[in-house]
């Protein structure tokens, strides 16, 4: 694999997409033999989209693997994606329908999702490094495959960097193969709960560092919380920033990751990356889907902000279309 190329991306982003039909304002939970009604709803391009749109807000160049169909769900989500900019490069098209839907359930604290997606043949990913050799790679679930580790060894040895989401998967670190994928990223971020199943453990400090003795850098995302993350003998836990109105949690941990992968190209310390990653994450749930995510510049002005919005001295409120603002409280 030849390296005499110069960095063509600072990101390649390995996922699906979504369309997401986003269900707010229920009284409770869904249960069988029951019918709920939501307040409000809305539908938006989702699953890997969310992580590549905020990464686009930053000013990443930025590239997104994906495939799209002739069904009313891609062309739905394509449209979007024309209207915001984002770079198609990567997306693959297919001349039948390659539906991939999810409903979500959203509430203060956390989302649920039901949803359903056709199989498609998988990429060369080896052919993407060597044509365009990213700076970083971000894969949007755990991948532990024979093909997957390939890949990881190729990329590393192109220089760049690995970092790796978790998603819900019912493997553990007792299924052949994680424990060698994970040894291959440079930065794992599962959520609380993945960080428990994939570990076994109740407590997320345990989890999180069970994990760290395979990958040089486990972040655990803690929702309202905040994060925390272990780097060798360096445990850092930043506190999420205060929402008053949380609208929806969908694309939350999505927008993190963005966050966290801005700073760390940035050459940020582990402190200011989870900053960054609890700024994008909180901004996102002040309004549907990814909605809020804000630009690098207005990203920039709140981090030196970030202890006055833990303490909820700063207001975020939500603004209607792609424009954001803050207010300090009176």
């Amino acid at each position: 694999m030849t390296t005499d190329i110069p960095f063509c991306y600072d990101v390649v982003h390995i996922g699906p997409y979504f369309c997401d039909l986003i269900i707010t304002g229920l009284p409770e939970l869904p249960h069988l033999g029951s019918e709920i009604y939501g307040t409000e709803m809305q539908m938006a391009p989702g699953g890997a989209f969310n992580t590549t749109y905020a990464l686009h807000r930053l000013g990443l160049k930025t590239g997104w693997v994906t495939d799209f169909g002739t069904d009313f769900f891609s062309q739905f989500v394509l449209a979007k994606l024309e209207e915001l900019g984002i770079d198609p490069t990567f997306f693959r098209m297919h001349s039948h329908d390659l539906c991939a839907l999810s409903v979500a359930f959203s509430y203060s604290q956390d989302r649920g999702f039901i949803s359903y997606t056709d199989s498609c043949e998988p990429w060369d990913l080896l052919s993407i490094l060597r044509d365009h050799r990213p700076r970083s790679v971000l894969l949007g679930g755990l991948e532990y495959s024979p093909v997957f580790l390939e890949f990881a060894t190729a990329a590393r040895q192109m220089g760049s960097k690995l970092l790796m989401d978790c998603q819900h998967r019912e493997a553990t670190l007792k299924t052949p193969g994680v424990i060698e994928a994970l040894r291959e990223v440079d930065v794992f971020t599962p959520n609380l709960c993945e960080a428990c199943k994939l570990t076994g453990l109740l407590n997320v400090e345990d989890a999180a560092r069970q994990l760290a003795l395979f990958t040089p850098l486990v972040v655990v995302k803690l929702g309202a919380q905040g994060a925390l993350a272990i780097q060798g003998e360096q445990v850092v836990h930043a506190p999420g920033i205060h929402v008053d109105s949380v609208v929806d949690t969908t694309g939350a941990g999505d927008c993190f990751n963005a966050g966290f992968l801005y700073g760390y190209l940035k050459g940020e310390s582990l402190e200011s990356c989870l900053r960054y990653a609890n700024l994008l994450g909180g901004i996102s749930v002040t309004g549907h889907g990814v909605s809020q995510v804000p630009t690098r510049e207005q990203v920039e002005a709140l981090a030196s902000q970030y202890e006055a919005l833990m303490e909820g001295e700063i207001d975020l409120p939500r603004q209607p279309g792609l424009g954001w603002s803050f207010k300090v409280k009176r």
